[in-house]
């Protein structure tokens, strides 16, 4: 139904406000409610050809407003008089399937659709009876949307729409087998959409092999985020670098802050030299239980706790806002880690700050950052100059 919203010579038209789209006043009712005015580029470029049911693939890391550009075609595209499953969205982690379906369910709250999120770690009892009861739009990760279909307790035989979110995450995670097992329980006459930080060959394989002509929007990196972020740099010596964080968490407004550290051992470390200071920090690294791991996490979200002592693997999927800070304690080894990294500040068009403490050591891996950017990553010679 949704295609008839839409008229062929909006296609031409540049788009830069939600007023400015097809949208049911129950969608645009929640979109105000959100507080949203402007058009982030995936979603000025993404959201008329998904409401006129073409296939998608879009380039947008997290935090860039994509959750809105796929999120709005599922609900207005679905007929709330089916009970039953037809938007489906895949995610890697079960922290992005738990913000995806709320971020949806707030866009869609005037709309008489149901969302649920699935995921691994959670009561499958609850799960299943709110399946039993009608559920509209699924988000959830790989292996409990397995569960549920081999359980007999789900079924994708309506679905209508698929969104693969994070598709380079869930190849690198190695859910490749179960994204193709979940596909093949799905219509074959369906939209299918994917969005990726990155579009590189295993991820172009899949699209090549799920979807149909698909309308490539690709964002450039100038797009993503990173001019919203103001990035900074130090040469220290190592044995200096506790004293430099220091001096920056004493003299910068920092309200909320990730420090990146490259192991497990070390970010413990770290974060116990700071607790003994007096600084409100807490570890997360990939040797947490998932209820450690959670409690953290939520600590950390609800703005209980201010600084975040992480390694790459364990911040992968976190999409948290109010994040103002990005301190990257070492420089991580492969240079498109640093854009993962400075991406989790500066969300939903609000600005944010990335340091980097580069040792004597590091430099070489410092200038391929730097040459992988056309933003401006300025040295500091002290963190007073921050201010």
């Amino acid at each position: 139904m949704c295609e008839f919203f839409v008229i062929e010579m909006m296609k031409h038209m540049q788009m830069q406000y939600f007023k400015d789209l097809p949208l049911s006043q129950e969608v645009m009712k929640g979109v105000e409610d959100l507080g949203f005015d402007n058009l982030f580029p995936i979603q000025a470029q993404a959201i008329i050809p998904l409401l006129k049911g073409r296939d998608v693939i879009g380039q947008a890391q997290t935090g860039t407003g994509k959750t809105a550009a796929f999120g709005i075609p599922i609900i207005e595209c679905l007929n709330p008089r089916l009970n039953k499953v037809q938007g489906l969205v895949l995610e890697p982690t079960r922290e992005l399937a738990i913000q995806v379906a709320e971020h949806v369910g707030l866009l869609g709250k005037y709309a008489p659709f149901r969302v649920l999120p699935i995921y691994g770690g959670a009561s499958i009892r609850r799960q299943i009876s709110a399946l039993e009861r009608g559920v509209h739009i699924i988000v959830g990760t790989p292996g409990r949307i397995i569960d549920h279909l081999k359980r007999g307790t789900l079924s994708l035989t309506s679905v209508k729409i698929v969104v693969l979110d994070e598709a380079d995450r869930m190849l690198d995670m190695g859910f490749l087998d179960d994204v193709e097992y979940i596909l093949s329980k799905v219509p074959a006459r369906r939209q299918t959409n994917l969005f990726s930080a990155t579009i590189d060959q295993s991820v172009m394989s899949l699209c090549n092999r799920y979807m149909t002509n698909p309308e490539k929007i690709l964002v450039s990196k100038d797009e993503i985020a990173l001019t919203q972020i103001d990035q900074y740099y130090m040469v220290v010596n190592r044995a200096n670098k506790f004293k430099v964080l220091r001096d920056i968490l004493d003299k910068n407004p920092i309200e909320r802050a990730i420090i990146f550290c490259r192991t497990r051992k070390y970010t413990t470390m770290l974060s116990d030299r700071l607790k003994a200071l007096g600084y409100d920090a807490k570890p997360l690294h990939a040797g947490f239980t998932q209820p450690q791991r959670e409690f953290v996490i939520n600590l950390f979200r609800k703005g209980r706790l201010k600084l975040l002592v992480a390694t790459d693997v364990a911040a992968r999927g976190l999409d948290i806002q109010g994040i103002t800070h990005i301190i990257n304690y070492d420089v991580p080894v492969d240079a498109l880690v640093y854009f993962h990294r400075i991406g989790r500040t500066a969300r939903m068009g609000l600005d944010g700050t990335a340091i980097t403490f580069v040792g004597y050591g590091e430099l070489a891996q410092f200038n391929s950052i730097k040459a992988l950017t056309k933003t401006t990553i300025k040295e500091l010679e002290t963190s007073a100059q921050l201010w």
